[in-house]
């Protein structure tokens, strides 16, 4: 064959042939003393095996046997037929095995000799038994002269019979261990020439394909380097002649792509540094470590940090603030709350008191590779400080504004009030419409001056909170109380279920109160005749969960998720609403006692309105 037609291919299939050739010779070779050596072991086992468990069961039944006799001595007449007839057929089976197992040279005669002593034996027996019946002394005498020789005659007879099998089982065996170490030798023998073969051909396979493997390795490491001036020089006709002819094209190519792209990396990486640069609102990047990769100008401002000395260091090192933190680990992991219970806000505040700053925030995540774990997170600042300000001076309008309507408003109430009792009957029908609708508005507008005063003190930190140790079941009987009546006029049924093991809360008992009243009132408000309004509390995690279910008309979903802000209101023809306060109400002294309140909702089906409170602790008692 011609040296240039030798390709790499049937240089690795020639070597490899050659071995496996080899290994398939060492292997019959093996199977063939394993067959060997497996017949050697099963010849023991089938020759000999069966002849000592018979024997092994011959002594064991004639042993039983002579203590059945032993009874029948000491007048245990009955007992001792049954033993020794029992074992009497066991022996008998046995012996059979043994006379259809004669495999050893003299073993028919140790059997025959076996069984005319045994019938011996039981003829003995026989005569015993009628001696006993008539004199219990010489039956005794009878046994040690007649019996008990006998007895002593078949069972060694027995151990004789199992000795020479266990000889012969022993000798198969040693036969068994030389073809063991015969087989041993030779594939170790074997084995030692074909590691041999298959090194020499491994030492010329290195010289064929590592070398330029090598080669290939060193050149592709100068190309990462950034050298695209490299060669690979390999002056053969096979398959790594190829591949080094395409690897040199390949160099070029590259070289190109570098020359005409490099620039332009370059000018894309620069806009879209200048582009988070110039950007108002603060921007971090964070990687997986949690350490920041990158920070624009205005991140920088608002933690008052230069930008150089910030990248590297750990996002806990400029913003401390657990929580926050958490929820950058729940981005990496991929493990992000959507409970409506963690829907609130995204704020943030740093610093005290004149220099306080509120950040709004969010936080993205970003795959920059293919890999699963290769991720960062981007975090944007939004400074609402300004914003702030500006709803802390509307709450302290409102909550003014309020405080000064609710004395004229008392006024006109009372004035309209004394107004209905000294002219009802005096007053035409119009007139005294007219009047009840003017006392209803402003009865409704007394409500929502009460309402915003109250919202704004909440707001601003200024209602107190009366925390004591209150049970659920107090809590839910006292809102029920408040709506009993209302609910029995629209046969709307209120139920209480409590788990056994709910533990005491924490909570201003008359804040919670109004918070069950109001969701109860609402829920009645839109829950049609015949309906069902439930109060249900359990115990999850740390905190009490307690429900206000119902299945009216539910809430539409374009209005779930701002239910709870200020003058939100849900109308249909039949349920005008409300002045759209109350939920935002609840929210705050939820709030104000620590918890979270959320809604589920599905329209047409109904409600069900959840907040969660702390439970009280042992050590929270007053002294």
């Amino acid at each position: 064959m011609n040296r240039s037609n030798w390709t790499l291919r049937k240089k690795i299939l020639v070597g490899y042939t050659i071995a496996f050739l080899l290994m398939v010779l060492v292997i019959i070779y093996s199977l063939l003393n394993i067959i060997k050596l497996g017949e050697a072991s099963a010849a023991i086992l089938k020759e000999n095996y069966k002849s000592i468990l018979a024997a092994e069961n011959m002594i064991d039944a004639i042993e039983r046997q002579d203590s059945a006799i032993l009874l029948l001595i000491l007048n245990y007449t009955e007992e001792a037929s049954i033993q020794f007839r029992e074992n009497q057929n066991q022996f008998l089976l046995c012996l059979g095995r043994a006379l259809d197992n004669i495999t050893i040279e003299n073993e028919d005669e140790i059997i025959s000799t076996i069984q005319e002593n045994y019938n011996l034996y039981l003829i003995n027996f026989n005569k015993l038994q009628r001696i006993v019946l008539s004199n219990s002394q010489d039956a005794s005498e009878f046994y040690h002269e007649q019996v008990l020789p006998n007895f002593i005659f078949v069972r060694d007879e027995c151990i004789h019979l199992r000795e020479i099998n266990q000889e012969t089982m022993f000798n198969a065996s040693n036969v068994a261990n030389h073809i063991a170490r015969r087989a041993i030798r030779s594939i170790i023998v074997l084995s030692i020439a074909l590691l041999a073969t298959g090194l020499i051909f491994s030492l010329i396979l290195v010289n064929l394909i590592v070398k330029p493997v090598h080669q290939i390795i060193n050149a592709t490491q100068r190309i990462s380097d950034g050298d695209y001036n490299v060669q690979f020089k390999y002056n053969r006709t096979d398959e790594l002649g190829i591949l080094s002819k395409d690897f040199n094209r390949m160099v070029k190519k590259l070289k190109i792509y570098h020359d005409l792209n490099i620039k332009k990396i370059i000018r894309e990486k620069s806009k879209s540094e200048a582009v988070i640069q110039s950007i108002d609102d603060g921007i971090i990047i964070i990687n997986d470590e949690s350490k920041i990769e990158d920070i624009n100008p205005a991140a920088a401002r608002i933690f008052n940090l230069e930008i150089e000395k910030t990248r590297g260091k750990h996002i806990l090192e400029i913003i401390r603030n657990n929580a926050f933190y958490e929820e950058i680990t729940n981005v990496f992991t991929g493990n992000i709350q959507t409970n409506q219970e963690q829907m609130d806000e995204k704020i943030f505040t740093i610093g005290e008191s004149e220099s306080k700053q509120h950040l709004l925030y969010s936080i993205i995540s970003v795959n920059t590779g293919n890999a699963e774990n290769d991720r960062m997170v981007v975090i944007l600042l939004k400074d609402i400080t300004s914003l702030k300000k500006l709803d802390n001076l509307k709450s302290e309008f409102i909550m003014a504004a309020s405080h000064e309507l609710r004395t004229p408003l008392t006024s006109i109430n009372m004035s309209i009030s004394l107004l209905k009792e000294n002219l009802n009957n005096k007053l035409d029908k119009t007139n005294s419409e007219l009047l009840s609708a003017a006392y209803d508005e402003v009865n409704r507008l007394k409500v929502l001056v009460n309402d915003l005063l109250d919202i704004s003190r909440i707001e601003a930190g200024k209602m107190t909170m009366d925390f004591d140790r209150v049970e659920i079941k107090y809590l839910f009987e006292k809102a029920i109380s408040v709506i009993i009546k209302q609910a029995n006029e629209k046969k709307v049924e209120t139920s209480i279920e409590i788990h056994d093991d709910l533990p005491v809360i924490k909570a201003d008992p008359n804040k919670i109160t109004r918070v069950l009243a109001n969701l109860m009132a609402n829920a009645l408000r839109y829950t049609p005749k015949g309906g069902f309004i439930k109060l249900k509390g359990e115990k999850i995690g740390s905190k009490v969960h307690i429900s206000v279910q119902d299945n009216g008309s539910g809430i539409p979903y374009e209005f779930q998720s701002r239910i709870f802000d200020k003058f939100v209101q849900v109308k249909n023809d039949s349920n005008p609403g409300g002045s759209g306060l109350g939920l935002s109400i609840c929210r705050e002294i939820v709030k104000a006692h620590g918890g979270n309140i959320w809604v589920e909702s599905i329209p047409g089906e109904g409600s069900t309105f959840t907040f969660t409170l702390p439970v009280f602790e042992e050590k929270e008692k007053k002294v």
